[in-house]
């Protein structure tokens, strides 16, 4: 054996150990290069995260946007700023804002909603009435008095030509309703002020009131035509075009010894086919003296809803409170029973106009609202009234 073979060994077993050494270093490399990325990577998710928070008043604005018509709304009650609104590129059938030459803008969505909220469930009869919206300027109803005819045959009989209908035109024309509020121009700077909120809330109540008078007592001449205007006439005597009545028997009064027989008399005067939704209208001083009748077992007639916004209920049929209908008096018609949703049609456009007039009522400014809308008897068979006379 020669020196050179003796010292063999040792050499490979320092080569060994160091290429050991050498991988051991790289493994402990290679995992500190991959924590170190896993915290990389980590950090830059959360950066993402932190943008993505800090672009979220993009999204709001883009949400915003979808209501362009609110915002310049808005912009022209406060400021009068027209060109937020001649400005909108939107659908002409959609949302027309370019209006001015029928008197004004269109209010906004969310405002009209809550006019149109209000006048639904204020006192009035549109919240039991049938209503229609309708784009041109007249509603024509059409009523079939006589129902087409119908017989039983037999086989081999002859067949014999049945009635024909007899068809009759109702037209109901629109007229304009108007309100104008009125708010001062400090008041409308504020940005805490809800203008919107203030002005559906004017608007509605101007609204109601003129509504509900008319669809009691309107000529029909620039004005809805109201029930009450309609010739009344002693149910025994009814014919299409009037409205038939039941009397109490006593001037100004219910009857003495029995008050409620002319109630019950009134329900069965009306046909079977409209009582299932058939209501009672009259106002709140007349309820306070029907409210005291009591049937044989001394049981009330009148029961008040048990819940909010739900109707008292007279011999088991809901009741209207109309302030606008008659006090009893000497031969006035002071209840009627009905059912309005065939009765009374009430036809309205669908969009509501605003002008802002700063210059009519200095320092303040006015706001000029209208709305187009009608009102008629359509079936003078669903409804009756309850006439506090001797005959």
């Amino acid at each position: 054996m020669t020196e050179t073979d003796l010292k063999t060994p040792a050499v490979t077993v320092e080569a060994k150990s160091a290429a050991a050494e050498f991988l051991k270093n790289f493994n402990n490399f290679q995992d500190d290069m991959s924590k170190r990325m896993t915290d990389m990577t980590s950090r830059i998710e959360g950066l993402d995260r932190k943008a993505s928070g800090l672009r979220r008043p993009a999204l709001e604005t883009s949400a915003n946007a979808e209501l362009p018509h609110q915002k310049a709304f808005a912009a022209y009650v406060r400021r009068g700023d027209e060109d937020a609104l001649k400005s909108l590129a939107l659908d002409t059938k959609g949302l027309n804002t370019g209006i001015s030459a029928e008197g004004g803008y269109l209010v906004d969505p969310k405002t009209a909603e809550q006019v149109e909220h209000v006048l639904r469930s204020g006192a009035s009869i549109r919240a039991i009435s049938r209503v229609v919206q309708v784009e041109a300027s007249a509603y024509d109803v059409l009523i079939d008095h006589n129902e087409i005819g119908a017989g039983w045959i037999d086989e081999v009989a002859a067949v014999t030509e049945t009635t024909s209908p007899l068809i009759d035109r109702i037209s109901i024309p629109l007229h304009e309703l108007s309100a104008s509020p009125k708010a001062s121009q400090r008041i409308l700077d504020d940005v805490a002020f809800d203008v919107e909120a203030w002005l559906a809330e004017r608007i509605a109540d101007r609204f109601l009131r003129a509504e509900s008078a008319a669809f009691v007592n309107g000529d029909g001449v620039g004005k809805p035509s109201g029930f009450l205007t309609k010739t009344m006439v002693a149910d025994a005597s009814w014919a299409w075009g009037n409205l038939g009545y039941i009397a109490t028997g006593t001037s100004g009064a219910f009857d003495a010894n029995e008050p409620a027989d002319s109630l019950i008399d009134l329900v069965y005067t009306l046909g079977a086919e409209y009582r299932a939704d058939a209501a009672f209208v009259m106002n709140s001083k007349t309820a306070g003296d029907v409210r005291k009748m009591k049937d044989t077992q001394g049981r009330f007639l009148w029961v008040e809803g048990l819940e909010a916004h739900h109707p008292a209920r007279l011999m088991g049929y809901p009741v209207a409170m109309v302030e606008d209908m008659p006090d009893i008096a000497a031969d006035s018609h002071a209840i009627a029973f009905g059912d309005f949703g065939h009765g009374y049609t009430i036809a309205e456009r669908p969009d509501m106009r605003i002008l802002r007039d700063p210059f009519s009522a200095k320092p303040n400014v006015m706001f000029f609202a209208t709305k187009r809308v009608g009102g008629d008897v359509t079936d003078f068979a669903a409804i009756k009234t309850l006439k506090f006379g001797l005959s």
